[in-house]
């Protein structure tokens, strides 16, 4: 199985990392089986969430009984010191641990530093010396704070989206981990589902020092995932061809579902709903035209242009613009 050593961390990682958000969406014992079998499979890294309900809960039914066998990464939405005791405390409760190996600060606005009044960084420093923690890790989808982050030498890991669609400042981003050894947590490989060739994905990054998290939550995608291990795809020309032509169609301004808009006061399902156009034409349009499917569009009109969304987008999208936009193309497929 390739493996990747996670920068200053000294930890090995396999390239298959289990990404434990999608398991939100299954049931307790059939999201224990799956973890199970991925543990089971070869798998050896596991990266979840305070904010992923009970995604926590369900890894620590899982795999509590091989807990020094495997990598467990988590993270703190809360930005108070005391909201950063209470979600360790809950995080290792419900991972039925005594330790997590990296502990993230979640896509915060900034990056926390020692003296900069939260006592956030100071807080990490803590938990460490008391064992609670090995490692400090910081999360974003903003190239500027992540930039800042690995610059710093505050931080032992950087959790950061990475696929085919990445342009140079991103790779470049990548080769400052390499060279500053930091370890490069690879998230949305898939672009948030709009990336339908999981094998090109996965031979794209085998040219880098990432260490992806494949968000799984089916039997099927974990077979998947499972596959390459024995038989890594190959980055070949029909591959980079095909990447070529993906990149003519998805780079540039389109959402990338990460979701940090919401919420919307008019209730628009931003994440889905700015990217529709995309998902109509690269996945069974079955669902997002049926009635209910119809009726989120149509919030669309609802839209109240406060621009919160806008401000909030990491990418610096125009938001309501492109919900506009997405909507007039849908529109076309009603007829």
């Amino acid at each position: 199985m390739d493996t990747i050593r996670l920068g200053r961390t000294g930890l090995t990682v396999n390239k298959n990392g289990f990404g434990a958000l999608p398991v939100q969406r299954v049931g307790m014992e059939d999201a224990a089986k799956l973890l199970r079998r991925a543990y089971e499979s070869g798998i050896n890294y596991f990266d979840t969430a305070r904010a992923y309900t009970d995604s926590e809960a369900k890894l620590g039914l899982a795999l509590s009984d091989v807990r020094e066998n495997i990598i467990i990464s988590t993270k703190t939405h809360h930005f108070t010191v005391e909201g950063f005791w209470e979600d360790l405390r809950t995080s290792l409760a419900t991972l039925k641990t005594s330790y997590i190996d990296i502990y993230q600060f979640h896509n915060p606005a900034f990056l926390p530093k020692p003296g900069d009044g939260t006592g956030l960084y100071e807080a990490m420093l803590e938990a460490k010396a008391q064992g609670l923690i090995r490692h400090i890790g910081f999360t974003n989808h903003r190239i500027a704070l992540a930039i800042e982050c690995v610059e710093s030498g505050l931080y032992d890991t950087l959790q950061f989206p990475f696929s085919y669609l990445a342009d140079d400042k991103e790779i470049a981003l990548v080769r400052l981990c390499e060279e500053k050894d930091v370890g490069f947590i690879c998230m949305k490989a898939l672009a948030g589902g709009l990336i339908t060739r999981s094998d090109v994905a996965y031979a794209y990054l085998a040219q880098y020092p990432v260490a992806p998290i494949w968000g799984i939550q089916r039997e099927k995608e974990l077979d998947e995932f499972l596959s390459y291990q024995d038989d890594p795809p190959v980055y070949d020309e029909a591959m980079q061809a095909y990447v070529a032509k993906e990149r003519t169609e998805l780079v540039g301004e389109f959402c990338r579902g990460c979701g940090y808009c919401q919420p919307c006061p008019a209730g628009i399902d931003i994440q889905n709903c700015a990217r529709m156009s995309l998902l109509l034409r690269r996945s069974p349009t079955a669902g997002h035209l049926s009635e209910a499917g119809q009726a989120s569009m149509m919030k669309i009109e609802n839209c109240i242009h406060c621009n919160a969304c806008k401000s909030r987008c990491p990418y610096g999208l125009d938001t309501p613009a492109l919900l506009q936009r997405n909507l007039e193309d849908y529109k076309t497929f009603l007829k």
